[in-house]
């Protein structure tokens, strides 16, 4: 069975943090996908453009409408996608 895990961010947080430590959480990130591949549970995953480079595609009555940028009315945004392998639930890595 494959499951999405989405990642979201808080874009003005992300930008406040020292360099040092964006670098830090994306090797803790790349380590993690690591795990993840070794135990076959990595089936793809993906990071998206920032919101300033967005476009929001919405199809609605047969029609798809595109749209730039993704006007979300949060602080976070969605920042990536991963797929995860596993048989059921339980034997999802956070768990």
């Amino acid at each position: 069975m494959k499951y999405i895990c989405l990642g979201y961010l808080d874009e003005k947080q992300w930008k406040a943090l020292p360099e040092s430590d964006r670098n830090a959480l994306m090797t803790s990130v790349s380590l993690t996908d690591d795990v993840l591949r070794q135990d076959g549970h990595f089936a793809g995953g993906e990071a998206l453009q920032s919101p300033q480079n967005a476009t929001t595609l919405r199809w609605r009555n047969g029609k798809m409408t595109v749209t730039d940028g993704p006007y979300a009315e949060t602080k976070e945004q969605l920042g990536g996608i991963l797929l995860l392998e596993a048989r059921d639930p339980e034997t999802t890595p956070s768990n």
